[in-house]
């Protein structure tokens, strides 16, 4: 399932896509709000990470705009770290669960 990572940090951004690109999943990330409306509009995302750093207004403003272009699971995340175990412990079972139709 293709999953949507938008958060404050890139570098942030970067390791949660290593991680769930090494464990098989079609990931993209980007910091920008705008980014992340361009790339919903596109369509085929099933996921939407986003980070705890994003701000309240454009975090409800962006699942809203999410749920319009069929993003079935909307995932709000604070990293912790290691960051990949918490990618693999915490997101990546939920985009699993997602992709299942759950």
């Amino acid at each position: 399932m293709r999953t949507l990572v938008l958060g404050r940090t890139p570098a942030r951004v970067a390791e949660v896509l290593a991680t769930l690109r090494a464990d098989g999943f079609d990931a993209e990330g980007v910091s920008g709000d705008e980014e992340a409306r361009q790339l919903l509009e596109g369509g085929g995302f099933g996921v939407l990470i986003i980070g705890g750093a994003v701000e309240p207004g454009s975090r409800a403003s962006l699942k809203e705009f999410a749920a319009e272009h069929g993003v079935r699971r909307v995932i709000d995340g604070a990293l912790r770290e290691p960051f990949d175990v918490y990618v693999r412990g915490e997101f990546e079972p939920l985009i699993r669960e997602a992709a299942s139709g759950g």
